[in-house]
């Protein structure tokens, strides 16, 4: 019912109840257009996957800042495929850091477009 009407997320009963980090999600989400789909979605997760799964993926994308369907997915897969949910940063060798900062230029763009207007 709810994957064909999402809108009822935001006043039915049974979604009072849901664990913080559902409820945390559904906040934020429904602050954008097609929230409630995209939290339907997600809720709709449990129904093939362990709950407990989801919520750590939910928990997860929620304390990095990137509460997003795609993000949730990705952990989800990633944590039932035994990966670690986050990863090292890389320390880039001495020999990669860069140097000296580019300089933009767009005078070089002026003249391709010039070249190019020419050239047809």
């Amino acid at each position: 019912m709810v994957q064909r009407k999402p809108g009822a997320l935001r006043n039915g009963a049974p979604f009072l109840e849901l664990p913080e980090a559902f409820q945390r999600l559904q906040r934020h989400l429904l602050r954008n257009p097609g929230g409630d789909r995209e939290m339907v979605e997600i809720l709709a997760l449990v129904l093939h996957h362990d709950e407990q799964a989801v919520l750590t993926a939910v928990a997860t994308a929620l304390d990095a800042g990137v509460p997003t369907k795609i993000h949730i997915l990705n952990l989800l897969h990633r944590l039932l495929d035994g990966k670690p949910l986050s990863t090292p940063p890389v320390t880039a060798p001495q020999a990669l850091r860069l140097v000296s900062e580019p300089m933009a230029n767009v005078e070089r763009y002026d003249a391709l477009r010039g070249e190019n207007r020419h050239a047809s």
